[in-house]
């Protein structure tokens, strides 16, 4: 719509969006009315008229098979798009229009905004689908007819204090329609069946819908007075949400104003009882997955701790320090945890693991002398890539602080280690690299390397489904490697 409003025509932003703000409300229009809706702008040359909008009932059978978004009808060829926008009022043709075998009437809606019309709303009514009205298709459009009226007049659609909530109710979930004291005129059955689940058993006709939703939920379940008199009396257009223990609704509110007087309002309403029970349900889903991750966290602490435990009471080096690497594994792992247990969603912002897990390499390699730069950024990535990566990111840093510099045979050892991420095209791109001593020659990882890299080809090649590349570093000294794995 946009496209074509700033291809086509005249209008500015601020018409844009008082059309953007009527389409948000014209499945209603649409339904009440039992007719299919077109939306049609003036030309900029003043030619014709474009087609930028196209709505279907849900009430009805459609009368426009077609979709019609996009077309173009030169001046003259419909003539009441012409006498509509020309005359500022609602035209409706006498005999039908004939299409695909269809009957059509046809009726044309000034949409005005600051005194000018910027656009016609033509209602199309598929004829076959006519029969004997009942009461409730008479009340259904005798509000359409009101709020095309106001459509007309410009009092429609209200900039009000709607919610944004995809489970706003639609005509056929419940229909009231009440006059300007707030009473009930007519009551849709499904509205009926609604309030009979909320406890009322008697007819809807005459009583005053905000008393008696007073007199149905306790006022902890229910808005501020305030709120509850404004939309359920039709004062206020908007949105609200009333619960008693066992059902919840939501409640709309379209005061009408045909003539320009409040006459009365129409009130939508929905059953979300089964909705708001999932949403529960979800919530307390997500409390327990963050609770399972809190409690994994701890288990791996307690599994860190005893190692280290251990690792104090052997005297031999080389099993201490296959302790202490151990210990830092459990740790890497640990981390994820943790943060997963804090995420909201089974997402993790995998910066924030990797500055936790620099932290931690520094640490065991001597604070101050070993420094972990990082450029660009890992962004959010799943939780199923994110354990498997901790550790392959861990054993590089690891790798780079032990071997690169000699860490621990040397106090005096320092250097730079550097990570360099990015994501391109669904694929995350790591580099790790240092300033140190640089791969031996002949070095191979398929043979005579640390656990450490094989624990890092394992994790890359098996379990992330990327690729591993490692040689000497470009930007000089020290050595470079590259993991490259898949993050969709």
């Amino acid at each position: 719509m946009s496209d074509l409003v700033r291809d086509h025509t005249e209008l500015d932003e601020d018409d844009l969006a008082w059309l953007q703000l009527l389409m948000a409300d014209w499945q209603i229009v649409a339904d009440l009315s039992f007719a299919d809706l077109v939306m049609w702008l003036p030309d900029a040359a003043g030619k014709g008229f474009w087609a930028v909008a196209q709505m279907r009932p849900t009430t009805g059978p459609t009368a426009l098979v077609d979709d019609v978004v996009g077309e173009f009808v030169p001046t003259g060829r419909r003539p009441l798009l012409d006498g509509a926008y020309r005359h500022r009022k609602v035209l409706r043709e006498g005999d039908p229009e004939w299409r695909d075998d269809v009957p059509v009437r046809v009726e044309t809606i000034p949409v005005q905004r600051g005194g000018r019309v910027i656009a016609i709303v033509a209602r199309n009514t598929n004829l076959l689908g006519v029969r004997t009205p009942s009461r409730l298709e008479l009340s259904y459009l005798e509000t359409a007819s009101d709020l095309t009226r106001m459509i007309g007049l410009g009092l429609f659609p209200v900039a009000g204090q709607r919610s944004a909530d995809a489970d706003s109710p639609r005509v056929g979930d419940g229909f009231v329609r009440v006059d300007v004291a707030g009473r009930v005129l007519y009551a849709s059955p499904n509205a009926l069946s609604v309030f009979r689940r909320l406890g009322h058993r008697g007819d809807l006709v005459g009583v005053n819908l905000a008393d008696l939703t007073r007199s149905l939920v306790p006022p902890r379940r229910r808005p501020d007075e305030e709120t509850l008199s404004a939309v359920l009396g039709g004062r206020a257009h908007r949105d609200t949400e009333i619960a008693t223990d066992t059902v919840a609704l939501i409640l709309r509110s379209m005061p009408l104003r045909p003539y320009g007087d409040h006459v009365g309002a129409l009130i939508l309403l929905r059953d979300v009882t089964d909705l708001r029970r999932r949403d529960r349900e979800l919530v307390t889903k997500d409390a327990t997955i963050r609770e399972i991750h809190h409690r994994v966290k701890n288990n791996l602490q307690t599994v860190a701790a005893l190692l280290r435990l251990q690792a104090r009471r052997i005297d031999e080096p080389a099993a201490q320090a296959a302790l202490d690497e151990a210990v830092r594994r459990v740790g890497s792992i640990a981390i994820v945890h943790e943060t997963l247990s804090q995420a909201v969603e089974e997402n993790v912002d995998f910066d924030q693991i990797v500055e936790r897990l620099s932290r931690m390499v520094t640490d065991v390699a001597g604070a101050g002398r070993i420094r972990v730069e990082r450029e660009g950024g890992f962004g959010v990535i799943p939780s199923e890539v994110a354990t498997p990566l901790a550790m392959v990111v861990t054993e590089l840093l690891q790798n780079a602080a032990e071997h690169g510099f000699g860490a621990l045979d040397d106090p005096d050892a320092s250097g730079t280690v550097r990570t360099h991420a990015e994501v391109v095209d669904g694929r995350l791109r790591v580099v790790v690299e240092d300033d140190g001593r640089g791969l031996p020659d002949g070095f191979d990882l398929g043979e005579g390397s640390g656990l450490g890299l094989t624990i890092v080809r394992t994790l890359v090649e098996s379990e992330l489904g990327g690729r591993l590349e490692y040689g000497a570093n470009p930007r000089g000294a020290g050595s470079r490697f590259v993991v490259d794995v898949p993050v969709d």
